[in-house]
């Protein structure tokens, strides 16, 4: 898989993507194109993708979507996106990855909508462990982030994309000056074995491990996974400094310079944090 990996990283200058939250504040990127027609359009087109691929799993229903089949949310508009292309330029793959501001609060988080924060038993020790997290990013003057949002196309399943996509996380993070984060984790496909291999650890509260819950409105099993974007799996690390170099050099989409930023956000499913995807 390693080399598998390696023999990879060409490809991904011309297939990968990156879309900027609205106010990209870093000089790290080399090709950043100010287009916020093209960079809205390439929201939508991730929207669609994820919408197809979560209804197809099970993960959603139809009424959750938009008319054309879009799963959004609102943090869509604020985050980075990692964006998978095929020869055409479709999207085939996305993650989303949310920086949040310095301050930032519990309720801030998308990860407040896990259903463990509504059990009696496991809602101090999740908000605790979170809270934890936050304040130790905060401590080592680092920003709070969490990953989300992910899908890949069922026929690159199996391949290295999955891998890939979550090395491209990793050295997005560290560009942007390194974060700690969380993320909800989906077991199948194994997502949540891929992010654990790169350094991803289970969520703990003084010695206790989060467990892992089936979440009832995505019918699928999720892991509450905790990951520091300066320490990755050592096996992984030289992959990640491979893929920051070409990382320097894909599209990023930016928004156009003093662009009006208007809510795309209309009658939209729900602001609830979804579990991300992985080959």
């Amino acid at each position: 898989m390693l080399r598998l990996i390696e023999s990879s990283m060409a490809a991904l200058e011309h297939h990968l993507v990156l879309v900027a939250p609205p106010q990209l504040t870093t000089d790290a990127f080399n090709n950043v194109t100010a287009d916020a027609f093209q960079r809205k359009q390439l929201i939508r087109d991730m929207q669609q993708l994820r919408g197809a691929i979560y209804l197809e799993e099970g993960n959603v229903k139809r009424h959750e979507l938009t008319v054309d089949g879009r799963h959004r949310t609102p943090e869509d508009d604020k985050s980075w996106h990692i964006l998978m292309t095929d020869g055409a330029g479709h999207i085939r793959s996305c993650a989303l990855f949310l920086l949040h501001d310095r301050g930032a609060t519990f309720d801030d988080l998308r990860s407040r909508h896990c259903p463990l924060v509504k059990d009696p038993v496991w809602r101090d020790k999740v908000t605790g462990a979170v809270q934890s997290e936050m304040t130790r990013a905060e401590r080592e003057g680092l920003r709070f982030a969490e990953l989300g949002g992910w899908a890949i196309q069922k026929e690159r399943r199996g391949s290295a994309e999955g891998l890939m996509m979550a090395l491209a996380t990793y050295g997005l993070s560290q560009m942007l000056g390194g974060a700690l984060g969380i993320t909800t984790a989906n077991v199948a496909h194994s997502c949540s074995a891929i992010l654990r291999r790169l350094g991803g650890a289970f969520l703990e509260h003084e010695g206790t491990t989060i467990p892992a819950y089936f979440d009832p409105r995505y019918n699928t099993q999720i892991d509450l996974l905790r990951f520091d974007s300066r320490r990755p799996s050592s096996k992984y690390a030289h992959l990640i400094e491979m893929v920051k170099q070409t990382l320097a050099n894909v599209t990023v989409v930016a928004d156009a310079l003093d662009f009006p930023q208007v809510d795309d956000y209309h009658h939209t499913v729900t602001d609830m944090a979804r579990p991300i995807y992985a080959a």
